[in-house]
């Protein structure tokens, strides 16, 4: 389930609420991105894997849990799931094999039909 939002790094660009299937995410009166409904979330890391900022944290287990992960936890593991997919900066990246970040094309299909 998504976990948070750091408001610090978001830029209000958007593009978490546009690739989320579900709606979970919307854009506050400031700009900032917010998480509108979360019992919604499908945890499919989209929101995660195409914040160019690192934003978002999505925790699967954060629903089980039914409180937030603390600060620290969440310092931690900002940006590792796009690094760890090979998404973005970390494309091209040969330390990172995973070639999820080829499935771009496949989301943005999804995402109009």
């Amino acid at each position: 389930m998504i976990e948070t939002i750091l408001d610090a790094r978001c830029t209000g660009c958007g593009i978490c609420v546009s690739v989320c299937p579900t709606d979970v995410l919307g854009l506050s009166a400031g700009g900032i991105a917010v998480i509108a409904r979360p019992e919604d979330c499908q945890t499919c890391f989209q929101c995660e894997l195409y914040c160019p900022e690192d934003a978002v944290f999505v925790h699967p287990g954060a629903a089980a849990r039914g409180k937030a992960a603390p600060a620290a936890d969440i310092r931690a593991h900002i940006g590792q799931y796009r690094r760890e997919s090979g998404w973005g900066p970390w494309a091209e990246d040969p330390a990172y094999r995973n070639q999820h970040w080829r499935m771009e094309d496949v989301f943005r299909r999804a995402r109009d039909l």
